[in-house]
């Protein structure tokens, strides 16, 4: 079965969301000093790959050990959203026609969004990425659908440029809203979707956190046999 590593690499010093605590990674006993070597690690739970509960978006809402295990390994259908532009809102017009005529197949749990902007992790144009027009992140969520994507967000992001950022851009992140408000889980900051077929199984499993709103996850896609 082929399998596919969607993970950006976690290390000292790696993108994150504008404004978010940076991600430091210190090596705070080696073999040679102390005959064993450990890390600290200091990271926001949205740091890198990473999965968003709906507790990161709506109070009260579901954390991430409210679901079971097996809710973090789901079937997927690959979304090419390629080639789109800088700051695109996406609607529902980059959906395969039937896709958006008769909604998902049963055994689809998820969209994963290619947009191709994993490829400037690390740059400035990252924070430029395309996102989900409100019209689409709600037919998502109206269709039971989880949301995965190769950016910051689906919602648009704070540029390092702010003049780049259009006047009738949305602050108050819709997208997060009906996803999260709809029960949803989102994937972020996925990597190396221009690999993929139309169809995969995600795996993408988050730290045992209790209460958690959001965790770095591993994320792995594998092929149908």
């Amino acid at each position: 079965m082929p399998t596919y590593d969607c993970t950006q690499p976690m290390e000292s010093g790696m993108p994150v969301y504008p404004g978010d605590e940076p991600a430091e990674l210190h090596a705070f006993c080696t073999v040679p000093e102390d005959g064993t070597c450990m890390r600290e690690l200091s990271l926001t739970s949205h740091t890198g790959t990473h999965i968003d509960a709906p507790s990161h978006k709506v109070a009260d809402g579901a954390t991430l050990d409210d679901f079971d295990v097996t809710a973090f390994s789901v079937e997927t259908r690959v979304v090419d959203c390629t080639p789109c532009t800088d700051r695109e809102r996406l609607t529902t017009a980059v959906l395969p026609e039937g896709l958006r005529a008769s909604g998902p197949a049963e055994d689809t749990d998820m969209l994963l969004f290619r947009t191709g902007w994993s490829e400037y992790w690390g740059s400035e144009r990252y924070r430029d990425s395309p996102y989900l027009g409100p019209t689409l992140a709600e037919w998502c969520a109206d269709h039971g659908l989880h949301v995965g994507i190769d950016t910051f967000s689906p919602d648009p992001v704070p540029s390092a440029d702010p003049s780049r950022e259009a006047e009738d851009e949305p602050t108050d992140q819709p997208a997060h809203a009906a996803l999260c408000g709809a029960g949803r889980l989102i994937v972020e900051n996925l990597r190396g979707l221009r690999r993929l077929p139309e169809r995969v199984r995600l795996d993408a499993q988050p730290l045992a956190i209790v209460d958690g709103d959001g965790s770095p996850v591993r994320a792995v896609a594998r092929t149908p046999e």
